[in-house]
């Protein structure tokens, strides 16, 4: 099923939702009754991901899947639905950590991660930043956010703290590593960036 205008100017229930989910050929996320299209609308919308793009959420999940086995903690990437606490707000991250048992009971949301991972893009990049990011610290068991730019070498991780605040930490090194404390693991940025080609650095990107 192909968007028109028409779809955007109602409200649905969570029911409607998902049965529209099911027919529908793109994604859609939900807040409080309204649908927004995930990627935005546009020329740079449809003609979908960057290779860079789905080369560095696939490197995330490789990375992940390995560092993880054994451990019962699942990964997934932007075809899982992200549920909040309340069932107001529903969306598809890149990448998402479960280690939840409550989560193995289903089989399309997931309610309880414990890592969110963004590929950030020119047309999601100040949502992932500001408002995404405002809605997933609602969620009680997500530990760490991670955002990685497509164009630039330049991982940003926000890990909640014992007070309930996010600290952040910015890496640029390709011997750095992501340390996902949570999961106890880490992620060099030489996996994360593996077969990106990333253009040269300009004055405005530093």
């Amino acid at each position: 099923m192909h968007p028109d205008d028409s779809m955007y100017q109602r409200r649905y229930t969570v029911a409607e939702y998902f049965a529209l989910e099911e027919q529908s050929d793109m994604r859609h996320e939900y807040y409080r009754g309204e649908i927004f299209p995930m990627d935005g609308i546009g020329p740079e919308a449809m003609a979908g991901a960057t290779f860079a793009h789905n080369t560095l959420k696939q490197n995330c999940v490789m990375a992940l899947r390995q560092g993880l086995r054994g451990s019962g903690c699942r990964v997934f990437d932007e075809n899982v639905r992200l549920a909040s606490a309340d069932d107001d707000h529903f969306t598809y991250p890149d990448v998402l950590v479960t280690c939840h048992p409550a989560d193995r009971a289903e089989t399309r949301v997931v309610r309880h991660p414990g890592l969110i991972i963004e590929i950030l893009s020119a047309s999601t990049e100040l949502r992932d930043r500001g408002w995404e990011f405002q809605q997933y610290q609602r969620l009680p068991d997500l530990q760490q956010y991670v955002l990685v730019p497509q164009k630039r070498m330049l991982v940003e991780s926000y890990t909640r703290t014992n007070h309930g605040t996010w600290e952040l930490t910015t890496l640029r090194q390709l011997t750095d590593t992501l340390e996902l404390v949570s999961l106890k693991m880490g992620v060099p940025l030489a996996a994360i960036y593996e077969d990106v080609e990333l253009p040269p650095l300009r004055l405005a990107d530093v």
